[in-house]
Parts: C-alpha cells; sequence; structure tokens
C-alpha cells in the first residue's frame, strides 16, 4: 500500500520522485489520501503554454435601403454601408519557444488583427504561418521579444486510451484561463467539428466556448490533442467535448516549419464508404467496422497497390480503421512519400499489401478563369478538374471536366443558385471539356441558355433567359 501511495503522490506532484512507466502511471485510487491529491504541480507546470488568441475582423453591413428606386435616387448606385468589428475569442498553444503557437482555424477565420495574450499578461501581434479549413488548424507566429516562452511537449495521441485522466486547459467565455479535469470517454469520433477531417478524441472534461484552441493534457504534461468542439444544446458543457489528435497537429507543425504554403493530405485514388452492420455479414466480418473500397481510379496509387472495389481495409500499420475518416487520419500522418501496410479484409479472408502515399496528381492544366459579361457564370472561378483539384474540394478522385472553385456573393451566377463543386457539363448543347471551351461558348453571347450541371453525383438542367 505505502508504495502505491508513494506511485500516486509522485505522479500527482509532477513525477517529483522520477519516471514513472506507462503501467505504473495509469492506477484507479483506492484511499482517502489518494483521493486528495492534487493536479496543481502539473497545472503550473503547463498553464504558461497555453494563451489566449484574439482575432478581429472588419464587417462590412449592407444599407437596409440598398435597391430602394427613392433611395437610390439620392445617393446613386452605391448606397452607404456600415463598417463594424467583430471579435472572436479562442485559445492557443505553444509548441516552439521561439514564438510558434497551433490554435484552431475557425478562431482565426477571417481575421485581420490577431493578437496573443500569454498567460503572465504579455501581448504580441501574431501572423499567421499555416492554416487549414479542413482540418480546423492554424499555426501562428509572435516574436517574443526577449520574452522566454514556455513549450509544450506534445505526446504520442496513439498511446491515449479510454479512462486515461486529461486536464482541459483553455480561456472559457473571455473569463481568464481555466482548467478543467476529466477522463478521455471514447476515441476516433467522426462527424463532428468545423472541418471535415474527422478523428477525434471525447473527453469529459468541462469545454466551453472560448476553450477552442486550446489544451488537453495527459498527467506527463503533455499534449495530446486540441480542444476544437463541444456537443451541447444550451452552448455550455455538458461533458461531451472533441480535441484533435496530437499526432496529426504534429505533422502539421512540421508543415508549418517546412515553410509550404499549404498543407497536402496523401492520395491514394480510392474512394470508401463506411461498414455497415448490414453490410458487415455479407462482406464476412465479423463486425461493422472498416472502410469499404467503392471505387479505384486506374493507375493511381492504390491501383498499383492492388486494391480493388468491395474489399475493406481494417487497419493502417497495425492501426485498427473503425471507419473511412479513420483511414484518412492514419494516411495522413504517416506522411508523404511513406509506404505503409494495410490489413485488408476480401470475403472474409485478410491478407497485407503496401501502398506508397503520393501527392496527387494535376493531371490537367487548373487553367483557373474569373468568368464576366452577360452570362449564366459571371461572378464564378472555374477550373479544369484534376486529382490534385479534386481532393482539395473534397470531390471523388475521379471527377473530370470544368468545375466552379468560388462565386461571387451577389453575382449573377450566385443568384441563379450555382454552388462551388458544381461540375459545369453541357452549355447550349456544348459538351464542356475544358475552361477554354466554356469561355468559347460564352462569347457567343445568346439570348437563350440551356445548361446542364452535376452537383454531388445528380444532373440538374436550366433554362434561362
Amino acid at each position: 500500500m505505502v508504495i502505491r501511495l508513494l506511485s500516486a503522490l509522485g505522479l500527482a506532484f509532477g513525477l517529483a520522485i522520477g519516471p514513472l512507466h506507462a503501467e505504473e502511471a495509469k492506477m484507479v485510487p483506492e484511499s482517502r489520501l489518494e483521493m486528495q491529491l492534487s493536479f496543481a504541480p502539473l497545472v503550473r507546470q503547463s498553464a504558461p503554454s497555453v494563451v489566449n488568441v484574439y482575432a478581429d475582423k472588419q464587417v462590412s453591413r449592407q444599407s437596409m435601403f440598398s435597391g430602394d428606386p427613392f433611395f437610390e435616387e439620392f445617393f446613386g448606385q452605391q448606397m452607404p454601408n456600415r463598417s463594424e468589428k467583430q471579435s472572436s475569442l479562442g485559445s492557443g498553444v505553444i509548441i516552439d519557444a521561439k514564438g510558434l503557437i497551433i490554435t484552431n482555424n475557425h478562431v482565426i477565420a477571417g481575421a485581420d488583427d490577431i493578437k496573443v495574450a500569454l498567460s503572465d499578461g504579455h501581448e504580441f501581434a501574431a501572423r499567421i504561418v499555416l492554416k487549414d479549413e479542413r482540418l480546423d488548424l492554424a499555426v501562428l507566429s509572435i516574436d517574443p521579444r526577449g520574452i522566454e516562452l514556455t513549450a509544450m511537449p506534445v505526446g504520442d495521441s496513439d498511446h491515449v486510451e479510454v479512462g486515461d485522466l486529461v486536464l482541459a486547459i483553455g480561456n472559457p467565455f473571455g473569463v481568464g484561463q481555466t482548467v478543467t479535469s476529466g477522463i478521455v470517454s471514447a476515441l476516433a469520433r467522426n462527424k463532428v467539428g468545423e472541418g471535415d477531417f474527422s478523428f477525434f478524441i471525447q473527453t469529459d472534461a468541462s469545454i466551453n466556448p472560448g476553450n477552442s484552441g486550446g489544451a488537453l493534457v495527459n498527467m506527463k504534461g503533455e499534449l495530446v490533442g486540441i480542444n476544437t468542439a463541444i456537443v451541447s444544446r444550451s452552448g455550455g458543457s455538458i461533458g461531451i467535448g472533441f480535441a484533435i489528435p496530437a499526432n496529426l497537429v504534429k505533422v502539421f507543425i512540421a508543415a508549418a516549419e517546412g515553410g509550404q504554403p499549404g498543407f497536402t493530405r496523401p492520395y491514394i485514388g480510392a474512394s470508401f464508404d463506411p461498414v455497415t452492420s448490414d453490410m458487415a455479414e455479407a462482406l464476412g466480418l465479423k463486425v461493422a467496422r472498416g472502410a469499404l473500397v467503392t471505387r479505384v481510379v486506374e493507375g493511381g496509387p492504390a491501383d498499383k497497390a492492388g486494391l480493388r472495389s468491395g474489399e475493406v481495409i481494417l487497419a493502417v500499420n497495425g492501426h485498427p480503421v473503425e471507419h473511412p475518416d479513420a483511414l484518412g487520419y492514419r494516411l495522413t500522418t504517416a506522411g508523404l512519400g511513406s509506404t505503409v501496410t494495410l490489413l485488408i479484409s476480401n470475403n472474409g479472408k485478410e491478407s497485407e499489401i503496401s501502398l506508397t502515399l503520393e501527392q496527387a496528381p494535376e493531371t490537367t492544366p487548373k487553367d483557373e478563369r474569373l468568368i464576366d459579361g452577360r452570362n449564366p457564370f459571371a461572378g464564378a472561378l472555374v477550373a479544369n478538374l484534376s486529382p490534385r483539384l479534386a481532393e482539395s474540394l473534397q470531390m471523388p478522385p475521379e471527377a473530370q471536366g470544368v468545375v466552379i472553385e468560388e462565386i461571387s456573393r451577389g453575382s449573377p451566377a450566385a443568384r441563379l443558385g450555382f454552388e462551388p463543386r458544381d461540375i459545369i457539363i453541357n452549355v447550349n448543347g456544348t459538351a464542356i471539356a475544358s475552361t477554354e471551351a466554356l469561355e468559347e461558348v460564352i462569347q457567343q453571347d445568346p439570348s437563350f441558355w440551356r445548361v446542364e450541371i452535376e452537383r454531388d453525383g445528380q444532373r440538374i438542367r436550366q433554362f434561362i433567359r
């Protein structure tokens, strides 16, 4: 009992009695004395690494009289609009003593001015080094001006287990730095958060608005996740919070430190669906898990490795694949250029194949064009699809043709209901195979337009005067 108590005391007080093995560190309290131990030493170690992030942006408000003929008679077409400042509040974690900070992309999205405040009150202007909407991560940089920063060590999130004790540190509701405790309540959660990259650590440590971008810390004082989202009807914590795993954060930080203009995900040239309970028996699986291969691009990395439609990927490098989002996470954290081992099930028979992770190729020049003039597509930015562009737009890797990348607000294209990721198939009876072909058709300036597009696999036809 004395040995167990001393070990627990050492754990609670910053491992003062020396490093513990992972098996020794994970114990259930057995006495009143053990229940009275404090997280204070761990908080003192970790709190200086967590910062507050303040992001401001100017938003233009259109006048309520815009479009009114009477008021436009006096003001002309340029109606007086109002500009106001919007502020968002979040948290961040210092991951390099030179001034690199990791936070959520949604904390700083669209910001014109970003400030970072340390736990001791010092404030610094920050610039964005790298951001990614899909991962919902961003790396900021500050100049500490001689002030010593405390970087938080980044742990291995693959060693996190359900039931592990964790602390959540951040700035909820702008009240100042706050620490809450809890346990890891689930792993590999998906379909939550701001981004589309769904693989989260779930915790019951209280997370509230303003905690976004803050630290989820293990009992060694290591960063194991970036607090990102909550499930709540009231807007407050109800014990279901989510954090982006530290291993994905590591890959993102490495890209920022390498000076990459954007974050690049591996391309394998295949599409996947989750395995439902109804499918599992037909596929020869004992449990409903894995990523079902629905389509393989000819000549792509998956095709070269021998992956075929109908097979199910069960694991990557020994890590289980619970769903297609988990597969994307495992491939991304493995990194471009690496070769991974996939455990495959084919009609209940398991085998392994090796797959080299590559960047999506640009098989067709992008040739972006911003359409203007008197036509239905005015205000749309269009481009030729390739696997690389399809990946960045979250479209199937085999998608081809001319795609709408962006649409200007209030433009003819927006008013007619066109949307980003629409593929333009046919205009006035002419098949559209390239942006050049689209502009040639538009220059004919007909009085009547017959347009066919593809949206999420569905064909839509429009007749426009």
